[in-house]
């Protein structure tokens, strides 16, 4: 990671701080991440939560309607961040130019990765000029928890679905991030958990 990467993440993480500080308690809890994501292990949950906490600040994630949306979209598309990859090979994506796949083996090398699965050279590219990560050059790195929260955060609030969230217009952010309402129930099902237990509702 490049230094002014390292500076942003760590920019970040004060600005986590300092949200959690204001708002007299934690952006969010290892209880609620666990309400949310049941299935999401003690260990694993302590290890993601710093990188998931950061990314989230840096977006303006920070308010019980954001936050309940964002988390609930994130269980759905990472299995409760079981796969920061995609499953499949990638080759669907082949030869997409609305994703920017204009190169030979594009597909696989950007196929959906991190815990919104970001997906495509363009996304690649922009995300990654956007964190001051060369995630073009070395697109692995989405997969990673440093990385991969804060690609998904940029996906949120580069598609301004903060607004969105805002507005409790929940299935119109489902159709941003999938393009269509695959999972629609088991998204919904996420979001009604996430707004319990963040006070949401």
């Amino acid at each position: 990671m490049s230094r002014g990467a390292w500076l942003a993440l760590l920019a970040a993480v004060v600005l986590a701080v300092g949200v959690a500080v204001a708002s007299g308690g934690a952006l969010l809890t290892l209880e609620q991440l666990r309400a949310i994501m049941p299935r999401l292990a003690l260990a694993r949950a302590e290890e993601l939560l710093p990188h998931l906490m950061a990314a989230m600040a840096e977006a303006g994630i920070t308010t019980p309607r954001r936050k309940a949306a964002f988390l609930a979209q994130l269980a759905h598309e990472s299995a409760e961040f079981r796969y920061f990859e995609e499953l499949a090979s990638g080759d669907a994506y082949e030869g997409r130019r609305d994703l920017g796949n204009t190169q030979p083996g594009d597909g696989r090398r950007y196929k959906g990765r991190g815990p919104i699965q970001l997906t495509g050279r363009n996304n690649y590219r922009d995300a990654g000029k956007d964190l001051g990560v060369d995630l073009e050059s070395k697109p692995e790195l989405a997969a990673t928890p440093a990385i991969g929260f804060r690609t998904a955060a940029w996906f949120w609030r580069t598609r301004e679905l903060n607004e969105l969230a805002d507005a409790g217009n929940f299935d119109a952010i489902t159709k941003r991030i999938n393009g269509g309402y695959n999972g629609k129930a088991d998204r919904d099902a996420y979001h009604v958990r996430a707004q319990a237990a963040l006070g949401a509702a």
